[in-house]
């Protein structure tokens, strides 16, 4: 008889702390409740506030806007949203190397714009000639090689390249609060996607590393590709063709072409994602719009309506206008960038 009722006091003071543990959860920060720390390099205020409130939203299993977990699809920009785009786009410097690696195939190059004031150094000569001139030097670097050679070369230049200014890894140039946001979505379920104007095949061989984002969910600009067998052995090859260009009004036609469902967050900072942002606003139910605005010219940079990279301007707008949020770097996040790696 003691033993069963040793047994029965035992199995009720298991139930209480259950129920203690149980009721303790329920009043925490609904962030540490749902698995994903606190964003603990984002200060407490409206934007962390925001991002908090909507995950617990869409994940409380019987809530009005409960969203299953194969909807819970979470978009990103690159350039400006993950990582840095200043003082120009990584991707243009990638090309910028590559024109200097191959001059000595090119011995006409050092006669013709505007591969000639590159290879002297003269950006602004270079860059006269505008959208034209960089779809030149984009053409002339990314193609004519076969996919899996140029994956090697991509790997090659990130593994080694060098911001200009701050002289860390591009790699190491990404955003720590926006790292944080992503495992914690994920977390919690979601599916995040790079939806960028950058190239899809520059950004694939590096994002799952630095990222978490495998190939498969990376959605951006292409050039054409065609089948060919060499030796015996099949291959794609890189053409020097534009095929599809996944910025602005591109966006929302790439998000439905590569994932198949609308999503319910989206995330950019500039103009060039508002057509983005617009649309996944536009769906019915829970939604959740997210703007980068770089307000901090002492540990990053401060620009937005007039730049030149990456302009915001009717985005920022309309954010104000739809209740989108708008993240301050300098008041919304305790630190920019990841730890020096040694």
């Amino acid at each position: 008889m003691k033993s069963r009722r040793r047994q029965n006091l035992l199995a009720t003071a298991l139930a209480c702390a259950v129920t203690f543990t149980s009721t303790i959860a329920h009043a925490a920060d609904p962030s540490t409740l749902l698995g994903a720390g606190s964003l603990p390099s984002w200060n407490d205020g409206k934007a962390k506030k925001s991002v908090v409130e909507f995950v617990a939203k869409v994940t409380k299993d019987g809530g009005a806007d409960f969203v299953p977990p194969a909807e819970r699809i979470a978009v990103f920009d690159n350039d400006g949203t993950l990582w840095a785009e200043q003082p120009m786009y990584f991707q243009f410097f990638f090309a910028l190397d590559r024109v200097k690696v191959l001059a000595p195939q090119h011995p006409e190059w050092k006669d013709k714009e505007p591969f000639a004031s590159l290879l002297k150094g003269d950006m602004k000569g270079a860059l006269a000639g505008g959208e034209r001139a960089m779809l030149e030097i984009v053409m002339a670097t990314h193609a004519g090689m076969t996919t899996e050679e140029f994956e090697k070369i991509v790997k090659d230049w990130i593994a080694t390249a060098k911001h200009p200014i701050t002289k860390r890894p591009y790699t190491e140039m990404v955003y720590q609060p926006m790292l944080e946001l992503l495992a914690y979505l994920r977390a919690n379920g979601f599916k995040t996607f790079i939806v960028s104007g950058g190239g899809i095949e520059f950004m694939r061989p590096w994002t799952e590393r630095v990222y978490g984002i495998p190939p498969e969910q990376v959605v951006g600009s292409s050039i054409k590709t065609k089948f060919e067998m060499r030796e015996g052995k099949p291959v794609l090859v890189r053409l020097p063709e534009i095929n599809f260009i996944d910025d602005k009004a591109g966006k929302p036609v790439g998000i439905h072409s590569h994932i198949g469902r609308r999503p319910i967050a989206a995330f950019g900072n500039s103009d060039g994602d508002l057509e983005m942002l617009q649309w996944t606003a536009a769906g019915s139910g829970a939604r959740f719009g997210l703007i980068v605005h770089h307000t901090d010219a002492e540990r990053e940079w401060a620009y937005d309506r007039t730049s030149s990279i990456g302009r915001l301007d009717k985005a920022l707008d309309e954010a104000q206008a739809k209740g989108w949020t708008v993240v301050s770097m300098k008041d919304d996040w305790k630190t920019i960038f990841p730890p020096e790696t040694k």
